[in-house]
C-alpha cells in the first residue's frame, strides 16, 4: 500500500510580514497532482492543518478546495489535529466527510477506531491520534501523571488491543502529532512543554509498521518506521536550510517501509547572512541571495545609520535585520567579574551606556554628568 505522507500545512501563517496563502495554494495543487501521479492509496496529514485555532477565512477556503479535489480524485485522506488546530473546529463534520473518504480524527475517544484501507496483501488500519494536551485528556486516559508520554503511551495501548482482535497479519499506520526524542526542532514550532514533559520516546510507536508524525518541522527519520514528514513551507528562517518535502511510503505485504522524499515547491529560498554592513553591500558572493528572503545579523559594533533601507537596496526581499556587534559577542565570552576587573565605577557606568546604545560611547557632556552624579552619590554615603 502506498501513502503521501505530509503535516504542519499552517493554512493562514506568514513569513515575517510576507503572507504565504498562494504558496501555500500552490503546495497544496502539488499534493493533489503527486497523489495522483503516483497513485497513492491515502494521504496522511499528521497535524497542524492550520496555524490557529480560528484561522482566516482564506485559510478555511483553501482547507475546503483541497478536500473537495482529493475526494473528486478519490484519494482517500486520514487527517488528524495538531496543537495548532481547534480540534473541535476541524472536526465538525467529520461524520459526513467519512463517506467522501476524508477521515478527519480530532477525538481523543476515536483513537482506537481505525481507517480500514485495503489492498491486494490485506487490511491496513490506520489510527489517527490527535494531538493530546496531557491536562485536558488525563482522567479520560486514566494516567496519573499530566505527561505527553503518559497520555500517548495510553492512547497507544488502545491501538495495539484493537489492532490483537483484528485477522492476524494485518497492516497498521498511526498518525500522532508529538515531539518524539530525537527529533530535531526548529523557531517556528510552538513550544508544547506546558503540558508536561515535551519528548516522548520512539519506542511507544512499537507493534505498528508505520507511524506518520507531525509537529517538527524538518523532514526527518528517527527509525525506518517513524518519521517527520516536515512542514511544506519555511515558516522561519531557522528552517533556511531545510529540504521542504513529503514522505512517499509503499508498506509491502510483510509490513516493511520504503520511503521516497518527494520535494514541495519552493516560494522563494530563505538566506541568512551576517556581517558588518559594509561588507554585506559589497561582498560579491552574495549577490546569490538577491532574490532570496533574507535575514541579516549586523555585527558592526555601532549600529550603522538607515541600515534596513541600504540593505534593501542591495536584497529587495529583506525581511528581518538583527544586530550582533562584534565587541558584545567577545565581551560576552567573559564572565561579569572578568570584564570589570580593573573599572572605576566612572568606566563602568560609561560602559553600561556604550552597551545599551549599541556601541556609541558617552560624549563629554554626558562623561561630566555622569562624574557629577557618582560623586554626589559617594558623598551621600559619606553623610548617611
Amino acid at each position: 500500500m502506498r501513502f503521501l505522507h505530509t503535516s504542519d500545512w499552517h493554512l493562514g501563517r506568514g513569513l515575517h510580514r510576507v503572507p504565504l496563502i498562494e504558496a501555500q495554494r500552490v503546495f497544496l495543487d502539488h499534493l493533489v497532482e503527486t497523489a495522483r501521479q503516483h497513485e497513492v492509496d491515502a494521504v496522511l496529514v499528521a497535524g497542524d492543518i492550520y496555524d490557529r485555532a480560528v484561522p482566516p477565512l482564506a485559510a478555511v477556503e483553501l482547507f475546503d478546495r483541497v478536500l473537495r479535489q482529493l475526494a473528486g480524485a478519490e484519494i482517500p485522506a486520514v487527517m488528524i489535529s495538531g496543537n495548532h488546530d481547534s480540534a473541535r473546529r476541524l472536526g465538525v463534520g467529520a461524520g459526513l466527510m467519512d463517506g467522501a473518504g476524508v477521515h478527519l480524527r480530532t477525538d481523543p475517544e476515536e483513537c482506537a477506531t481505525p481507517v480500514l484501507l485495503r489492498d491486494a496483501h490485506g487490511e491496513v488500519a490506520v489510527y489517527g491520534l490527535p494531538y493530546l494536551e496531557p491536562q485536558l485528556v488525563r482522567e479520560q486516559f486514566a494516567v496519573e501523571t499530566a505527561r505527553h508520554s503518559a497520555v500517548l503511551g495510553a492512547a497507544m495501548r488502545r491501538v495495539r488491543e484493537d489492532l490483537a482482535r483484528r485477522p492476524a497479519g494485518t497492516r497498521a499506520v498511526v498518525l500522532a502529532h508529538a515531539f518524539v526524542t530525537g527529533g530535531a526542532t526548529s523557531d517556528s514550532e510552538r513550544d508544547i512543554t506546558a503540558g508536561g514533559a515535551a519528548s516522548v520516546p520512539a519506542a511507544l510507536f512499537d507493534g505498528v509498521h508505520y507511524a506518520a508524525l507531525g509537529h517538527l518541522h524538518g523532514c526527518q527519520t528517527l527509525t525506518e518506521r517513524v518519521r517527520y514528514s516536515g512542514s511544506p513551507l519555511a515558516y522561519s528562517f531557522s528552517e533556511a536550510g531545510h529540504r521542504k518535502s513529503m514522505w512517499l511510503i509503499d508498506l509491502d505485504a510483510a509490513g516493511e517501509v520504503r520511503g521516497e522524499r518527494v520535494d514541495c515547491p519552493v516560494p522563494r529560498p530563505l538566506a541568512r547572512i551576517t556581517g558588518r554592513l559594509e561588507d554585506l553591500l559589497a561582498d560579491p558572493s552574495l549577490e546569490r541571495h538577491r532574490e532570496h528572503w533574507v535575514e541579516a545579523t549586523l555585527t558592526d559594533p555601532a549600529r550603522p545609520p538607515e541600515p534596513m533601507a541600504r540593505l534593501s537596496a542591495r536584497f529587495p526581499h529583506l525581511l528581518a535585520l538583527a544586530f550582533a556587534p562584534e565587541q558584545a559577542a567577545r565581551e560576552g565570552r567573559r564572565s561579569y567579574a572578568e570584564r570589570l576587573r580593573g573599572r572605576d565605577d566612572q568606566r563602568i557606568a560609561e560602559d553600561f551606556i556604550a552597551h545599551v546604545r549599541t556601541g556609541q560611547a558617552p560624549d563629554a557632556q554626558e562623561r561630566a554628568e555622569l562624574r557629577r552624579a557618582l560623586e554626589a552619590a559617594r558623598v551621600g554615603e559619606r553623610d548617611a
